[in-house]
């Protein structure tokens, strides 16, 4: 859908009671992200991940309205993707990818936040640190830790809301790619990052 259409369609909606989450699948068509073993590709299961976090809101009473930059396997600009959660006056911006590296025996999740501050700068070092301990505690995943990073995502909406990158663990890597490969694991991640947002847009 064009991104303007969408835009549209989202605002003629009822979300001036609930706070908006715009969560953003990275990649997608023709941009795989990272490749993993045995051809798992980035950009599949990061959007397998955002729909089951949309599905699960929806079936839940929760005090905020998801919406994701993709729905399929698009390829979205960044530009669109913050513009996008910019329109909407999101009140927080999670970009979800999974990790690489040459290095196979590399592995944990990563949080970023916005090396060049922002406005939210304090809320999303604790958005990123609670979700950095939800996934550690109730996922059993090694954590890596918070980090900040000039990614454009984080850079065109850190002045508007709060907003992290998650890098959920590497394709690269045996046991944590088998582990993100799985339909149950996937909803398990969706399910702590619901858990997290909802716990800090409570503070």
């Amino acid at each position: 859908m064009n991104l303007c259409l969408m835009v549209l369609s989202l605002n003629s909606q009822n979300i001036e009671d609930k706070k908006v989450v715009v969560i953003d699948p990275g990649h997608g068509g023709k941009d795989s992200g990272a490749i993993g073993l045995n051809g798992i590709m980035e950009k599949d299961i990061v959007l397998s991940i955002a729909r089951k976090m949309d599905r699960l809101n929806k079936n839940t009473k929760s005090n905020f309205e998801i919406y994701l930059t993709r729905y399929k396997d698009t390829l979205i600009s960044l530009s669109d993707r913050t513009r996008l959660a910019n329109m909407l006056k999101a009140d927080l911006f999670i970009s979800l990818h999974c990790n690489q590296s040459e290095n196979q025996n590399a592995r944990g999740v990563e949080v970023y936040v916005s090396a060049n501050g922002g406005s939210f700068l304090r809320e999303s070092v604790l958005l990123a640190y609670k979700l950095e301990k939800q996934m550690k505690t109730k996922l059993g995943l090694e954590s890596r830790g918070v980090k900040f990073g000039d990614f454009q995502v984080l850079r065109e909406t850190h002045h508007n809301c709060p907003t992290v990158l998650v890098e959920l663990g590497f394709l690269s890597q045996k046991e944590e790619a088998n582990y993100l490969n799985k339909e149950a694991s996937k909803y398990f991640i969706a399910m702590v990052i619901l858990q997290s947002i909802n716990k800090f847009s409570r503070l």
